[in-house]
């Protein structure tokens, strides 16, 4: 006997009585005079199917069929659509002749449907889709798929598979960019995006294949090809193609080959690691067979840190390059500057503690590889040193403290040696939120026990010298008014006076001395050189005053403004071979300095410099710069030296001479989405430019493009240039050359990419 078929009021009084398990219905009746009928009228339960319709009809437990404006809710599930045939039994559903399904934050909308709503998964077709995810880490806006495909297979709650798709990042109708494939898998468990027979068109153009490729859904690492980048210029042609293997959460490795057309195919690799006690990081560059040289040319650096428990700890930096031309070559400007001397330093510290007091102790070997032939100008390196700090709180605010070392020096082509330091010293602190005083005494004693060097016999040397220094300070601050606004007024005043005896020092060796530059931090420090093998006689004040203008509403610090001199009491007489006077005597200029944000936009810095005994400025620099919003930056900054060192390379053999740059840089709008960027650096006394940086960026929201070229000055007789390019597109990542983002936010003070906001 066939079952009977049940009427829309048979299913409301069966609902109510009996109710289903896994299904309640809702029935909109087909008199508009009549409110629809929805059962149950409690929100549904986890787990339970909710259908309305205009029209339903079928048998319980069996199949129901319904039509007009169908809705069915599951969780956090909703399917929309113009008929439905909902089999209970099954928790499935077939839906057409058009049906949208909301799952979270997901949008798929299309033809027709035959989807299990218990278990996620059935199949659309012609599906039109929008996949929504909250923002990834460092994102402001959330990561959106959004694109058409012939086929959607529903794979589980967060998975899909897409055939014939197309599919981009951008907002709604912007189609700009589009990433097509014969199929493609959207795993938000994973956070990984699979297109299978993939290729990029840009504006209707195809410009890219790939058989497979994948790409990040949620802003998590995965394992994958990056974008290829490009670059040009003094270096070569370029063109590279990273890998990067996410082997686990803590460990990953990026293999990159390069193909150069000046210097031939380089493999480079970089591997990090990250463990609760240790971390750190290798990294190589390996040209087997360079054109131009002929040589094997390679570049190694690894850095690791352990920490053994117990406060003891280990660490270690190796840098290692083939030849002292390979940053001239390879590097950027960056990199040109700053590797001169290739760091290798291990170290062993162990720090301790008990009441009212704390020591740490490092034993360290220190080696360079100097990038120059005249080796004359190498750092010594320290095989071994060993240093000890401790310190001691004592009563009535009193504190000892103990700085001490032992160390071996050793150079390929100057005199060896070992020295002795230990420094120990008691201080006196009162502080009040008012003011402060703190009195310090202590006895510097240095030893050397020098090696026989060019016919000279060994010898040893001693140095004693007490160090007295009284550092004092005020604080006074009054609320006022400017221009409307609530501020704060400060007067600080300061004193520092340090008294040490003039001891003749030229028979001491110089391992690792030279003079600090004279600035407003220096001025309140004990002794003018850095390193321990010369300690400036002084018996001599330091003055101060510095006032602030800080906006209490927002906190800004509007202006500041410091000036400082030293006055002594006695003649500076301890110099340091190789420093010209002019350098090792400005002690007793008087300083200059004045910085703040006169508002959100304007942003001023600069100090002056004068020497009274030369009657002279010594050194000056300014910069205003100009930043009203993002994308908008404009700089100009001023240098003047009197005496400067030149030739960075060799401090201990550089030149010296006056400086005067000024150094102009902005990153501009243009036109609509268009932006210029640029950077000129130009020495007046060389009458040429140090540094030349000209370029576009362009943002369209859904892809941006900036492109620059760069010249700039190498070494005393190279120049070198470069061009670069980066195409980011919304979502995907970025097409062109790497360290775009860093070059322009080195040469341009204040930017920011424009599709970074």
């Amino acid at each position: 006997m066939p079952r009977p078929k049940l009427t829309p009021l048979h299913l409301a009084v069966a609902a109510a009585l009996t109710a289903f398990p896994a299904i309640s219905l809702a029935n909109d009746a087909e008199d508009p005079d009549n409110a629809p009928i929805a059962l149950p009228a409690p929100a549904p339960a986890t787990g339970q199917t909710h259908v309305t319709a205009d029209n339903m009809d079928g048998e319980m437990n069996v199949e129901l069929k319904a039509k007009g404006n169908v809705v069915v809710t599951r969780d956090d599930q909703k399917l929309e659509s113009d008929w439905l045939d909902y089999y209970q039994a099954r928790n499935q559903v077939k839906a057409g002749d058009r049906f949208r399904l909301t799952r979270g934050g997901d949008v798929v909308t299309g033809t027709t449907l035959d989807y299990n709503v218990a278990t996620y998964s059935g199949t659309g077709m012609k599906p039109v889709f929008a996949m929504g995810r909250p923002p990834a880490p460092g994102s402001r806006e959330p990561i959106t798929m959004r694109g058409d495909g012939s086929q959607v297979d529903f794979l589980g709650q967060n998975q899909y598979r897409i055939y014939q798709s197309k599919m981009n990042s951008c907002d709604p109708g912007d189609e700009a960019w589009y990433l097509k494939s014969s199929s493609t898998d959207l795993d938000y468990d994973r956070g990984v995006g699979v297109a299978h027979n993939a290729w990029m068109e840009f504006y209707g153009v195809p410009f890219l294949y790939t058989p497979w490729m994948d790409f990040p859904l949620n802003g998590n690492r995965k394992s994958g090809f990056l974008t290829p980048t490009f670059k040009g210029g003094s270096g070569g042609t370029e063109f590279s193609l990273p890998y990067y293997w996410n082997i686990a959460p803590n460990m990953d490795a990026t293999i990159t080959p390069r193909i150069n057309q000046k210097h031939g195919n380089t493999l480079s690799g970089e591997f990090r690691y990250l463990m609760p006690d240790f971390s750190g990081q290798i990294y190589t560059d390996q040209l087997s067979n360079d054109k131009t040289t002929n040589t094997t040319r390679y570049l190694w650096s690894a850095q690791h840190y352990q920490n053994f428990g117990h406060g003891l700890t280990f660490g270690l930096d190796y840098n290692q390059v083939s030849d002292p031309n390979y940053f001239t070559d390879f590097g950027s400007q960056t990199q040109v500057a700053s590797n001169v001397n290739m760091d290798r330093t291990a170290w062993l510290n162990y720090a301790f503690g008990w009441q009212g007091g704390s020591a740490n102790t490092q034993l360290r070997v220190q080696k360079y590889q100097y990038l120059s032939t005249d080796q004359a100008g190498a750092p010594y390196a320290r095989m071994p040193q060993l240093t000890f700090a401790a310190n001691q709180t004592l009563p009535s605010g009193f504190s000892a403290n103990l700085q001490a070392e032992a160390v071996r020096f050793q150079h390929p082509t100057l005199q060896n040696g070992d020295r002795f330091v230990a420094y120990p010293s008691v201080t006196w602190s009162f502080d009040k939120s008012w003011g402060f005083i703190r009195p310090k005494l202590g006895v510097h004693y240095t030893q050397y026990q020098l090696d026989a060097y060019q016919g000279q016999q060994g010898r040893d040397e001693t140095r004693v010298l007490p160090i007295f220094s009284t550092d004092a300070g005020l604080y006074f601050d009054r609320d006022t008014d400017i221009l409307g606004r609530d501020h704060l007024l400060t007067l600080e005043p300061r004193l520092f006076y340090v008294n040490i005896p003039t001891k003749d020092q030229n028979n001491l060796p110089n391992f690792d001395t030279s003079v600090n530059d004279f600035n407003f931090a220096q001025m309140f420090t004990e002794n003018r050189f850095s390193g321990s093998d010369r300690i400036n006689g002084a018996n001599e004040i330091t003055t101060a005053l510095t006032s602030r203008l800080i906006d209490q509403q927002n906190g800004l610090e509007r202006l500041r403004i410091a000036f400082g001199k030293r006055f002594y009491f006695s003649q500076q007489e301890i110099t340091l071979a190789g420093t010209p006077k002019q350098v090792t005597d400005t002690g007793n200029d008087w300083m200059l300095a004045i910085s703040g944000d006169l508002d959100r936009a304007w942003r001023l810095d600069g100090n002056y410099e004068y020497n009274p005994d030369l009657k002279a400025t010594q050194r000056y620099n300014v910069q205003l710069r100009y930043n009203p919003e993002p994308g908008k930056v404009a700089s100009v900054r001023y240098r003047y030296g009197l005496y400067e060192l030149l030739d960075t390379d060799n401090v201990t053999t550089g030149t010296y001479g006056p400086m005067r740059q000024v150094d102009v840089g902005a990153m501009w709008p243009i036109a609509k989405r268009w932006y210029a960027v640029g950077r000129y650096n130009y020495s007046i006394i060389e009458q040429k430019p140090i540094e030349q940086l000209g370029g576009l960026e362009y943002n369209d929201g859904c892809w941006s493009l900036r492109v620059f070229r760069q010249r700039y000055v190498a070494n005393a007789t190279t120049t070198k240039n470069a061009w670069m390019f980066q195409v980011d597109f919304k979502g995907l990542g970025g097409l062109g050359s790497g360290g775009v983002d860093n070059a322009l936010r080195l040469a341009i003070p204040g930017y920011t990419k424009t599709n970074a906001r």
